[in-house]
């Protein structure tokens, strides 16, 4: 069983940039992929990012541009992403999610019924 709590959301302007971090807790953690989500105001729930338990294979929604950067501390049970360059469409609620899946791909990250975990979500804003 896992638990996760997010955290990190806020009010950013366009062209800004947030840190969101997502804590653990629970036995495991070591061999689950997470992954990040964020479902913008009245839109379905989209995969962000993912990161394979190892820390090692990283993926991207193509969305992201090279403007996120995923990453875990399996020590101190944290995922963290980095968002720089931030867009209006990036407002949402993010969550971060646990998968038994030890890999990160692609497929993975589109399919968010494969992951078991879920965060309650931090809500951000980009707006001026």
């Amino acid at each position: 069983q896992l638990q996760l709590v997010e955290s990190g959301g806020g009010l950013v302007q366009p062209g800004g940039s947030a840190r969101l971090s997502c804590v653990a807790s629970g036995i495991g953690f070591n061999y689950f992929a997470i992954g990040w989500f964020r479902q913008a105001p009245g839109k379905v729930l989209v995969g962000v990012s993912c990161i394979s338990s190892s820390g090692d294979v990283t993926k991207y929604a193509d969305s992201t541009e090279g403007r996120f950067t995923i990453s875990r501390d399996n020590a101190e049970k944290a995922i963290y992403v980095q968002l720089i360059n931030l867009k209006p469409e990036g407002t949402g609620v993010y969550y971060c999610a646990g998968t038994y899946w030890t890999a990160c791909t692609g497929g993975l990250l589109s399919t968010t019924q494969l992951f078991n975990y879920w965060g309650e979500g931090t809500r951000g804003t980009v707006s001026s």
